[in-house]
Formats: C-alpha cells, sequence, structure tokens
C-alpha cells in the first residue's frame, strides 16, 4: 500500500526534509534550487533573488497579525535572507465559496498595509474559488523579486568560533497561533505573534559587517532549534547553544508549557537568525537593536567543532542535550 501525505509533511521538519530530499530535489535537479535556500539567486544580468510560499494558517486572523500580512512578510522575508532587496510580489488568494466579502476587505487592507511597510509592489496575481468544503476559508500564495544586495557565503562559509545571533525573542508567532485556534487568546493580550517584515532588520545586519556575515535565516516551520540543524547537517560543525542566552518571553514560555510545546521548536515570522565573524558579532548585535523590532536581539551560541552535524544545548546546570530537528507534528496550519 502507498504511503500517503500526512500532516507530520508539513511540519517543517524531518518528514517535511525526506520529501524534499526524496521526492522534489531529484526531480527537479539544478543548481539554485540544491542550494535549499529560502530565495535562490538567479544568473543573467544583474542578479535577482527570487522566492515564493504558500500560507494556510488557521484561524487566519491571530493576535499580532492575520493570512494577509503572513503571506506578504514571509516572502519579503525570504528575500531578505538571501542577501536580497525585496521590490515585487505576486498574490494568488484561493477562496472557499461562502467566504465573507467583508473578511476578504480586511485581509486586502493588512496585505496593502504591509506592501507599504516593507517597501514592495504587487505587480501581478490570480483569484480561485473553490466549492464548500474544499478551502478552508482562504489560502494565499506569494512569490517574490528582489535585487542581490549582499553575497552570502552560507554554510560552507562557517569558521570555528563564530557568533549564533537571534533578531529577538523567540517562538511568538506559533504559541499565539496554537492559543489562538484553542480559543484561549485574544487579540490585545500579552502574546502576540512576532510576524514583521525583516527588510530593515537584514540591511542593518548586513551594512553593519558587509563581509562579516555567513548565513541568514528566519526560523519559521520547525522554529530555531530545527533550522540550526539545517545549518550543520552535513558539515564538520556543531553549534553550541546557551540555554540562559536564548530570549524567550515569559507569554511564550507560560503558554508552551500550558500547550506541552518548546519554544525552540515553536514558529517565529519576524525574526532572523545570523551566522557570523566573532569579530563582528557585537557591531551586528548593536545595530539590530537599533533596528524596531530587533530591541531584543542576542548572541545565543557558537559554531564550533564539538558535535559535527548537530546542534546542542548548554543548559542552566551546566550539562549539554542534544536538540534534533523537529519529528513529527508539533504545530500544524502555522504558517
Amino acid at each position: 500500500m502507498d504511503e500517503q501525505i500526512t500532516l507530520d509533511y508539513g511540519s517543517g521538519g524531518q518528514k517535511t526534509a525526506d520529501l524534499i530530499q526524496s521526492i522534489l530535489l531529484p526531480a527537479f535537479d539544478n543548481p539554485a534550487l540544491a542550494e535549499l535556500g529560502d530565495g535562490a539567486v538567479l544568473a543573467g544580468g544583474p542578479k535577482l533573488i527570487f522566492s515564493t510560499d504558500s500560507f494556510v494558517v488557521s484561524p487566519w486572523e491571530f493576535p499580532g497579525g492575520d493570512i494577509g500580512k503572513l503571506a506578504v512578510c514571509g516572502t519579503v522575508n525570504d528575500l531578505c535572507m538571501a542577501g536580497g532587496e525585496p521590490r515585487y510580489l505576486s498574490l494568488a488568494l484561493i477562496l472557499e465559496e461562502g467566504f465573507l466579502l467583508s473578511d476578504l476587505k480586511r485581509i486586502v487592507r493588512s496585505i496593502a498595509d504591509q506592501t507599504k511597510a516593507a517597501g514592495v509592489s504587487i505587480v501581478t496575481g490570480d483569484t480561485k474559488v473553490v466549492e464548500s468544503g474544499k478551502g478552508d476559508g482562504i489560502y494565499i500564495n506569494t512569490a517574490g523579486i528582489g535585487f542581490q544586495r549582499a553575497v552570502l557565503p552560507g554554510r560552507q562559509g562557517f569558521q570555528p568560533g563564530d557568533a549564533v545571533l537571534v533578531s529577538g525573542s523567540i517562538g511568538c508567532h506559533g504559541a499565539a497561533v496554537m492559543l489562538a485556534r484553542a480559543g484561549l487568546l485574544e487579540a490585545g493580550g500579552p502574546l502576540q505573534s512576532d510576524c514583521r517584515p525583516l527588510h530593515e532588520i537584514a540591511s542593518a545586519a548586513r551594512n553593519a559587517a558587509p563581509s562579516g556575515i555567513r548565513i541568514l535565516r528566519d526560523p519559521t516551520r520547525g522554529g530555531v532549534a530545527t533550522t540550526l540543524n539545517e545549518f550543520t547537517e552535513g558539515t564538520p560543525f556543531s553549534i553550541t547553544l546557551d540555554e540562559g542566552a536564548l530570549p524567550i518571553d515569559p507569554a511564550v514560555q507560560s503558554a508552551c508549557d500550558l500547550l506541552g510545546l518548546d519554544p525552540l521548536y515553536c514558529a517565529c515570522e519576524g525574526r532572523m537568525l545570523a551566522v557570523c565573524d566573532p569579530a563582528c558579532a557585537d557591531a551586528v548585535l548593536a545595530a539590530i537593536r537599533r533596528t524596531p523590532g530587533g530591541e531584543q536581539a542576542a548572541r545565543i551560541g557558537t559554531v564550533t567543532g564539538e558535535m559535527p552535524g548537530h546542534v546542542l544545548l548548554k543548559t542552566a546546570i551546566g550539562g549539554k542535550r542534544i536538540l534534533s530537528k523537529l519529528s513529527g507534528l508539533q504545530l500544524p496550519r502555522i504558517c
């Protein structure tokens, strides 16, 4: 009997990686895709960054954002993480029969507000409607094009001692969506999604260390732990995190305790991970902290050769444990 797709395959964890490695990469093999970055750098004239993403979050509105804001920020941020300056987006809406026109108007207003905030334009798009019961209200796809402003070496540029930075508190988006889904969270409460465009934060980091940034990534599905595992797998390096240095808001920790989740595996939609030369780490941190949305930026870890291919967490009592990729389904439908 053929194996069936389960929700695990959309988690951003090991099942997602297996799907990409076993089916998608062999079918579409090419150098740009093989890098598996958030965006692809395209040759031919001035270098362009190109990315696409689909958004199926449930509920479509949550404290701190909605599916429209998420659709803009998600693709804008992928372009930024690839060293790009975002400029143009496409917008495709898949609407379910019966979806309220008033709700669609709210989502469109949110999209318009975020494109203005991020300095991008929606230049093409499409709309489809499916029968009632076959679309869960609304799905959105956005694709984006930007201009390359920095050449980042990626994990191939890692060196022992490199600093691992995060631009703010972690896990806010995943925790907020899960509590909203459970009906336990209302707008205006202390726990809000971190959803925001990262163009200013990414630019500040690059400008502070033009040749010192190794890699940038936004830790979405699978959270910080899974993203850092993607950095180290197949390399001679490991990353050691300092548990005491992790910026975790009390509201996020409380929500995770309530739901049985780990903030390190909760998605962020407005946070940036950076690995950089330790000589410029303080300058990069200072630049991020001066940028709106980056006030809680922190140095959370170090690149080492201690356990190649792994991510380790140095605990508050001095021990260490391995942080693996997300395995199984922790947070479905959070983006």
